[in-house]
C-alpha cells in the first residue's frame, strides 16, 4: 500500500450507553500508529460497539477518545475518513449474488468517487490522463489490495468470476478486506476476526493482519483469542440488556444509516463511506453512482475491468 501510515489510537474510561443500557463502559486502550490492536471479552459486552466508536461510526457518551490527534466524538466524520471496515455484520456484508471481480470494480469505483480515507487526484486532473494510464492504475491498486488480503484470484474455483456464496469463510473474510484496503486507510477495523475458524485459520488471519498492521496501517480487530504481540483491549462484564450491538446506530456505512448525525463535525463525504460494499439493492450502475472517468457510456469500461481482473486470475 503506498504511503504508509497508521492513527495513534488512545482512549481513558471510554463508554457508550443507548436506550437500553451500556453496550461497553471504562474501556481504555493506548496504542501507537501501525499497532494491531485486539479487542476480546465476552459476547455481549460491546466489541462491535466499540469497535465502531473508534473508528468514528458510532458516538461514545463517556470518557475520552483521540484517534490519531482528532478527539472523538468531537471529530467523529474526520475518523471516519481515515478509516475502513471489514467483516462486519450489518455494515459491510458481501452479496452472494455477486462475483469478486463485480465487488472489486465496484468499491474501487466508490473508493475513486469519494477519495477513499487518503483521497484521490481532482477529477479534472484524473481526466486529463489518458484512458489506458488510468486503468492501469486501477488495476494496480486492486492488484495490491489483493496481495495484502492475501487473496489470490487464480486460487478461487472461477477465478474474479466467482460468486461470493461459493467462497470458503477465510476468502470471505480476505476479500472483505480486500475491498476496505481499497479506500487505503490509515485505520482498519475487522470485526469477529477469529470466529469459526479452526486453529490453523486463525493463525493464518492473524499472520495477514500483522502483515497489513507491518505496512503502518493501524488495525483494530474484534476476536474472542487475543494473538500473541498485539496490543489487547478488553471489554467489560456481559451487560443486561442484550446483544452488544443493541443500544445506538452505528453512522455513516451501514445500509440505510444517515450521513453524519450531530457529531459536531462536517457531513459525511459518501452515503456508504469508504470500505462499504454497496447491498444487492445499492449496486452501482446507470442511475447510480456516476464514474467521473467515464466519458463514452455507462458499460464502455465494465467489461474490461472486470475481464481484467477476471484475466488476473487465469494468468
Amino acid at each position: 500500500m503506498d504511503d504508509p501510515s497508521g492513527l495513534a489510537v488512545v482512549a481513558d474510561g471510554l463508554g457508550l450507553k443507548g436506550p437500553r443500557g451500556w453496550a461497553f463502559r471504562d474501556v481504555s486502550a493506548d496504542a501507537a500508529p501501525g499497532a494491531l490492536i485486539a479487542v476480546t471479552g465476552p459476547s455481549g459486552t460491546g466489541r462491535t460497539c466499540l469497535l465502531l466508536a473508534l473508528t468514528g461510526r458510532m458516538r461514545p457518551t463517556e470518557g475520552r477518545a483521540v484517534v490519531g490527534g482528532l478527539e472523538l466524538p468531537r471529530r467523529m466524520a474526520a475518523v471516519r475518513r481515515r478509516s475502513t471496515l471489514a467483516h462486519v455484520a450489518g455494515v459491510t456484508d458481501l452479496d452472494p449474488a455477486l462475483t469478486v471481480a463485480e465487488h472489486l470494480r465496484e468499491q474501487e469505483l466508490l473508493s475513486r468517487r469519494f477519495g477513499g480515507a487518503r483521497g484521490a487526484l481532482p477529477g479534472p486532473r484524473r481526466l486529463i490522463r489518458p484512458r489506458a494510464e488510468r486503468r492501469e492504475e486501477r488495476r494496480r491498486r486492486v492488484d495490491e489490495a489483493l496481495a495484502a488480503a492475501g487473496l489470490g484470484l487464480g486460487a478461487l474455483p472461477k477465478g474474479g468470476r466467482t460468486a461470493v456464496r461459493d467462497l470458503e469463510r477465510v476468502e470471505a473474510l480476505r476479500l472483505s478486506l480486500a475491498l476496505a484496503l481499497l479506500g487505503r486507510p490509515w485505520l482498519l477495523g475487522i470485526d469477529d476476526a477469529d470466529l469459526k475458524l479452526s486453529a490453523a485459520e486463525r493463525e493464518e488471519v492473524w499472520t495477514l493482519l500483522r502483515c497489513v498492521s507491518g505496512t503502518g496501517v493501524t488495525v483494530l480487530a474484534v476476536c474472542s483469542e487475543p494473538p500473541d504481540g498485539a496490543v489487547v483491549v478488553r471489554t467489560g462484564a456481559e451487560r443486561a440488556g442484550g446483544p452488544e450491538t443493541e443500544g445506538a446506530a452505528p453512522t455513516g456505512d451501514g445500509p440505510g444509516r444517515s450521513p453524519a448525525g450531530p457529531d459536531g463535525d462536517e457531513p459525511h463525504d459518501s452515503p456508504a463511506g469508504p470500505g462499504h460494499t454497496l447491498g444487492r439493492d445499492e449496486k452501482a450502475g446507470p442511475g447510480r453512482t456516476a464514474d467521473p472517468d467515464r466519458t463514452a457510456g455507462p458499460h464502455d469500461e465494465k467489461e474490461a475491468d472486470d475481464d481484467a481482473i477476471a484475466a488476473t486470475g487465469r494468468s
